[in-house]
């Protein structure tokens, strides 16, 4: 397991085992009651880690460690834990819109805002249901989020914290689809950098001692750049030195001034 994949269940694991033990009174503390939440304004975040039984919070920690990882893995730790809140929060927002009298827990919202962006990157990988039927992620997520709109939809009274859900898959999806992690620019880039390397330069040619050098220098200078970028898809723009950064910097710079 990855870092923060860990720490998250772990921390849902000993939240569930205080409940149990100690009968933590998880509805007047930890669950989100939008009615309630001037009184309780904590509870946006702690919800997230209470839940209503026990195969309540397996299901849950089944599907994060299962999708969760290859995200970490791809974005960074610090990226994956920042949108897998931001889906969490998107799940208590959507609950205060339209669940108001409602009381929500679980870590659901965030685990489906953590589906999403797994079929968003892997859409054809297949998934295993009861380990046998495989469907891909892509559909998977679709029938998940057409389930979680239809009984939300038709009032449905099975307990479930549908709005929630579906608060998850929409935060989830205007945080990808809007680009906050700044992929689009850093794409832009590499593709600007890795197209044809020429230098124009006014009063003809250059001698060929000098062309040669500008060349090299160019060559290493787009290798650098690719080497960044790279490290940004695998690990996030926060694992960047400051003169990664820099670098970055002065060839977007120069790009633009182009």
């Amino acid at each position: 397991m990855t870092p923060w994949v860990k720490r998250l269940m772990i921390a849902n694991l000993v939240v569930f085992l205080a409940q149990v033990l100690f009968k933590l009174p998880v509805e007047n503390w930890l669950a989100f009651a939008p009615a309630q939440v001037l009184y309780r304004p904590w509870t946006p975040i702690t919800y997230m880690f209470a839940h209503s039984g026990f195969w309540h919070i397996f299901f849950n920690m089944l599907m994060l460690f299962f999708f969760g990882p290859p995200l970490e893995e791809r974005w960074g730790s610090r990226e994956f834990i920042k949108y897998y809140l931001i889906c969490g929060l998107g799940g208590a927002a959507l609950s205060f819109l339209f669940a108001f009298h409602s009381s929500v827990v679980g870590a659901s919202a965030a685990v489906y805002g953590v589906m999403l962006a797994f079929a968003m990157n892997w859409p054809d990988m297949p998934i295993y249901i009861w380990g046998i039927f495989p469907v891909k992620a892509k559909y998977l997520v679709m029938v998940l989020a057409a389930f979680a709109l239809f009984s939300a939809y038709t009032g449905s009274q099975d307990g479930v914290a549908h709005f929630a859900h579906l608060g998850g898959f929409a935060a989830g999806f205007l945080y990808l689809k809007l680009d906050f992690r700044g992929n689009a620019a850093f794409t832009k880039l590499k593709r600007m950098v890795s197209g044809p390397k020429l230098t124009v330069v006014s009063g003809g040619p250059p001698p060929a001692a000098r062309a040669e050098k500008t060349r090299r220098v160019d060559t290493r200078v787009y290798d650098d750049v690719d080497k960044v970028l790279d490290k940004i898809s695998t690990q996030g723009i926060a694992s960047l030195t400051a003169e990664e950064k820099r670098l970055l910097d002065e060839v977007s710079r120069k790009y633009r001034q182009n």
